[in-house]
């Protein structure tokens, strides 16, 4: 009897998270259409739209690429001046209580030497799958259970980054609320308590707070921070509706969730501009290049980025460096016309 209500129960849950993103869908389609047919004049262009790039050396290391190479490619060869960096929980503190910043120290260091800015993101979720990066010992607890041991990592990586000449911006968390990856959303009150501890040891430094571009209205995401960030996926792909684009959606609405949630544009950043493959399933590694040019090519790269200008926003922050890095070892052709237009992007 306790199964079969434990199982009710699921149901039950499941069908109202369906019903919550459908009603999330249709609110969304409303507002779109009021904003497009009556508020939108026209497009918010920024031509002198600054680019950074996002890094992550677990995903090089997926790719069979020294880690090290690609980010010296990204500071040296590239030349971005803008980057975002993770101080992911589960390589930071592998073992409870020992915390290793060896890695994460050469590349702020290597960024600091070239006068590169970096956003240090932090927190149970952080960029790249599978988004929540917990160490092992802490995914035996229940979240309750580990909740301090994380404040007490954040807490020690702040202290210890907080006077570094690389740092720009603290992020706090990456898109907490979105249920995507291996861990529930985060609790409101959760985050509001990160972001208050991290200005609290570091009143100097902004904290910014991201969201989805394409899955959220940003009501609990938009003010919880110094400054905003969304993402921007112009191809995905799933196993139900397979690759599925949102070329139909303009980009004023980017800047109709900004006005209704009294967010100014010059505080908001793109911060994950899609700039790689959606994979169909597998890695870069197992994926035909013939399959992974379905969602990112030259092309499709170029009209990523114009779409981003049209926002208006200050900033944007490319992702796809270590995948334009493989791609230039397995077809120095194609991925070298990629690199020779990153290398074009206005980077300061």
């Amino acid at each position: 009897m306790l199964f079969k209500n434990l199982k009710f129960r699921n149901c039950l849950e499941i069908k109202n998270y369906k019903l919550k993103i459908i009603i999330l869908f249709l609110f969304s389609i409303l507002c779109l259409s009021i904003y497009t047919i009556f508020i939108s004049k026209s497009k918010v262009m920024n031509h002198n739209m600054i680019f950074g790039v996002s890094f992550n050396q677990e995903y090089a290391r997926e790719m069979d690429l020294d880690e090290k190479k690609v980010f010296e490619s990204i500071l040296y060869d590239w030349n971005f001046k803008y980057i975002r960096l993770s101080a992911q929980w589960d390589l930071i503190e592998n073992v409870k209580g020992e915390y290793d910043f060896e890695e994460l120290d050469y590349f702020m260091d290597e960024a600091g030497s070239r006068d590169v800015k970096v956003t240090l993101a932090l927190g149970r979720k952080t960029p790249r799958w599978p988004e929540c990066h917990l160490p092992d010992w802490a995914k035996e607890k229940d979240y309750e259970v580990y909740r301090q041991d994380l404040l007490k990592y954040i807490e020690i990586v702040v202290e210890r980054y907080k006077n570094h000449p690389a740092l720009e911006f603290w992020q706090v968390e990456n898109e907490p609320f979105l249920r995507f990856g291996n861990c529930a959303p985060l609790p409101k009150k959760d985050l509001k308590e990160e972001v208050e501890l991290v200005k609290k040891l570091d009143e100097e430094h902004q904290v910014i707070v991201t969201d989805s571009g394409e899955l959220s209205l940003w009501m609990r995401t938009a003010q919880a921070g110094d400054l905003f960030g969304t993402t921007m996926y112009k191809v995905v792909w799933n196993k139900y509706i397979k690759y599925f684009n949102y070329d139909w959606l303009p980009s004023s609405w980017y800047n109709f969730r900004l006005k209704m949630n009294k967010r100014a544009v010059e505080d908001s950043y793109v911060v994950e501009l899609q700039a790689e493959p959606w994979m169909s399933g597998g890695s870069a590694v197992s994926t035909p290049l013939s399959e992974q040019f379905k969602s990112m090519d030259l092309e499709r790269l170029k009209k990523n980025i114009g779409y981003a200008k049209e926002t208006g926003m200050a900033r944007s922050y490319l992702w796809g460096a270590e995948w334009w890095y493989f791609l230039n070892e397995k077809d120095r052709e194609v991925g070298g016309e990629f690199l020779e237009y990153v290398k074009l992007l206005k980077k300061e």
